[in-house]
């Protein structure tokens, strides 16, 4: 499953910095038939404790993560949806992603300019968010003059896109985003085919700087909107350290935890990046694990056993017949699948199963 996390921000916010700091955890391109070798392009693994100790427990010659793509794409500038800078290649990267972080900067730096000339995060959010929506509101308009013939004709989708681009037109121009709107099950059909940048899901990125002045360490005034703003529109936000997480980028193990603790901080940010872009995206990861490899395996939440082996073969669906289906870590506590079959652990699942999250499946075709 290819999914991608598109990075957009004003320019001078740490984008291209985060995006190094995300690639240091490429894995091995070769294994991932969708990856592209754009240089712009990171496919990233999802940290999971799960899947290494699963491959110890199996002896696997290969382990293979879930993974998520991150685009790095072109700044933004106000002006962008009329063409401004970039404009035109910036939103035709963004409308090829499935989700968006946006990076703002919550750090003031008298030696890293501010396109604006001052730090507000949330007046950045507003100048970005601002700039997708008129993109959207011109595919919108486009649309909405092609569609007046096609409804004359009585075309039945033509009639349901129709009334859904009419309900969506004046929330855009109002400056809201189209994801704020409520469609039945018809509409969305109809208006995701329109690829709207504003019906992706925003994660929020805010960079913060290591010794500098940030604002959600000083409470400042300017913070404290910016997560009312947050609760006000029920949205996901990491906070990341941009410039520590690429310096620590090539440490590993004691040596990369010593530092991050002489440096003060708790978390790793690209780590909690990841796990939240996936978590975004509505995904849950399940696992396939044998002498030959370990595999976590990305599906959508909700996926019924038949679907879900569809990302290891399109075939699973149609010539599904059941699934062996066990959690990962009582699996591990059996110290062996014959041991947890003979408590009975491991379950005949038929196409009505729901897979859950941590679950190690081998299916029955």
């Amino acid at each position: 499953m290819s999914l991608s996390i598109g990075i957009v921000g004003l320019p001078n916010v740490g984008k291209s910095t985060l995006f190094n700091a995300l690639t240091r955890k490429a894995v091995a391109c070769e294994n991932y038939p969708f990856c592209t070798i754009d240089p712009s392009v990171g496919v990233v693994a999802v940290p999971d404790e799960r899947i290494a100790k699963l491959s110890t427990f199996s002896k696997s010659a290969k382990t293979l993560p879930a993974v998520v793509e991150f685009v790095d794409i072109a700044g933004l500038v106000k002006g962008a949806s009329a063409g401004e800078g970039l404009g035109n290649k910036f939103l035709t990267n963004i409308r090829e992603t499935d989700a968006i972080a946006e990076v703002v900067r919550i750090f003031e730096d008298d030696n890293i300019i501010h396109v604006a000339n001052k730090i507000d995060p949330l007046s950045d959010i507003e100048t970005i968010n601002l700039e997708l929506i008129l993109a959207d509101l011109q595919t919108v308009t486009k649309r909405q003059g092609s569609l007046a013939s096609e409804v004359k004709k009585g075309t039945k989708t033509s009639i349901i896109e129709n009334g859904a681009v009419e309900k969506l037109k004046p929330i855009l121009e109002s400056g809201k985003l189209a994801s704020t709107v409520t469609f039945d099950e018809k509409e969305i059909v109809e208006i995701y085919k329109l690829c709207l940048i504003t019906m992706k899901p925003i994660l929020y990125v805010l960079n913060k700087k290591a010794g500098g002045k940030n604002l959600d360490e000083i409470k400042d005034e300017r913070y404290l909107k910016l997560i009312n703003f947050f609760k006000e529109t029920n949205s996901k936000y990491v906070v990341v350290d941009a410039g520590i997480e690429h310096e620590l980028k090539d440490l590993e193990g004691a040596d990369k935890k010593e530092m991050r603790e002489g440096l003060g901080i708790k978390e790793d940010g690209v780590d909690d990046l990841i796990k939240a872009g996936y978590d975004l995206l509505g995904l849950i990861t399940y696992f396939t694990t044998g002498e030959d490899e370990t595999r976590a395996w990305t599906i959508k939440k909700g996926w019924t056993a038949p679907l879900a082996g569809t990302a290891i073969h399109g075939d699973f669906k149609d010539k599904f017949v059941r699934a062996e289906v066990i959690e990962w870590d009582k699996l591990l506590a059996s110290g062996s699948y014959g041991s947890a079959r003979e408590k009975g652990l491991v379950r005949t699942e038929g196409k009505e199963y729901v897979v859950k999250d941590g679950d190690v499946i081998e299916f029955k075709i």
